[in-house]
């Protein structure tokens, strides 16, 4: 299985995360007023917990059922996906080889460079490719970008697509799929994204990952551990309940009026820390000096003014990332919905995207 393989064939882009699995199809008109994008069916279906553990899979026949929940409930009509191994997973490496190399040639001198940089042997690795142009110090080479995962970690997300009723035809990169739904944003950003540094910070259920971006071009990443199970657990903890229980009324309410004051607003405070924290890290150790706007993604972004709250904590104009946002919905979707799940969607989107690149 191909990490940058490319197919003509209709996609839906299939987001496996550590607590729920996405499901998006998209379609694409042309006309006079440019490419646009139309929302087909998505779906959204809550794993079981303790099937996914730091990004593995534990149970395949448990996801591989969310999987075919989530294509009935949606009602997607193609049968092949586009999914994603996530950053920790993969090692991707920039290297620059002679122009003048055939495909061949191209072929072993990237298996020879894979074996300095990848740490298990190359029979136990999807290994990937691609060329991204001429290398700006020297015309006389090329940069590739070389990616590569354990086989193990494809396959089982492969398999449990299988299950659910899908065929697996692209893997991406987590990071790869963000910055590709992130050109959907940039529409909305000055110059459109052009010189602009933009921190996209996905916050999902376990993992705060920043992506870095200038010019739309991904420039850093870094994973911490820290995600909206904290909320959860601090819900559980402090008002008895289960876990289910706890989950169930942080998305639908019915805590007690103290709630904000107690438990949401001191872990919208950390959460302000966590993204000041990654941002530093990033200006740390490039040699970018500053950000200009913050975009937040991922299920906890969507907590009621927890952008104004960072945007005043780091004094960085912040945004709650909407990939729909210039994009029409079909008669199948609940707009509503997809308006509220929009910022979790993000990599959903980047690898529905696939069927048109």
């Amino acid at each position: 299985m191909s990490l940058f393989s490319r197919k003509n064939t209709p996609l839906v882009g299939l987001d496996i995360s550590s607590s729920v699995v996405k499901l998006l199809e998209l379609s694409r008109q042309g006309g006079r007023g440019g490419t646009r994008y139309r929302v087909e069916s998505y779906g959204v279906e809550i794993l079981p917990p303790n099937v996914m553990v730091e990004g593995s899979i534990v149970d395949i026949e448990a996801v591989g059922q969310a999987i075919r929940k989530v294509v009935k409930k949606s009602g997607a009509r193609a049968k092949s996906a586009s999914l994603a191994v996530s950053g920790s997973s993969v090692i991707t490496k920039t290297i620059s080889v002679a122009a003048s190399l055939s495909d061949k040639e191209l072929e072993a001198q990237i298996e020879m460079e894979a074996d300095q940089y990848v740490p298990y042997p190359l029979e136990e690795v999807n290994l990937d490719f691609e060329v991204l142009g001429p290398n700006e110090k020297n015309p006389q080479m090329v940069d590739v970008l070389l990616a590569a995962c354990r086989s193990e970690t494809v396959d089982e997300r492969v398999a449990a697509a299988s299950l659910g009723g899908l065929e697996c035809e692209v893997v991406d990169v987590e990071a790869y799929a963000l910055e590709r739904a992130c050109r959907e944003l940039a529409v909305e950003w000055p110059n459109g994204g052009e010189g602009l540094t933009v921190a996209l910070v996905d916050i999902g259920a376990n993992t705060t990952t920043l992506n870095a971006l200038h010019s739309n071009t991904t420039v850093y990443t870094r994973e911490q551990n820290f995600g909206g199970r904290q909320l959860t657990e601090e819900i559980q903890r402090r008002y008895g309940l289960s876990f289910e229980e706890a989950g169930m009324a942080k998305r639908n309410g019915g805590l007690p009026d103290s709630y904000d004051a107690e438990v949401l607003d001191p872990f919208k405070e950390a959460v302000a820390q966590q993204v000041n924290r990654a941002i530093q890290f990033f200006l740390g150790a490039t040699p970018y000096n500053h950000v200009d706007l913050i975009a937040l993604a991922g299920g906890t972004s969507s907590i009621p003014g927890l952008d104004d709250l960072i945007q005043e904590r780091l004094g960085v104009d912040t945004v709650v990332a909407n990939p729909f946002t210039n994009m029409s919905i079909g008669s199948r979707v609940n707009a509503e919905a997809l308006s509220s799940d929009a910022p979790a969607m993000m990599i959903a989107c980047g690898l529905a995207l696939r069927s048109f690149s």
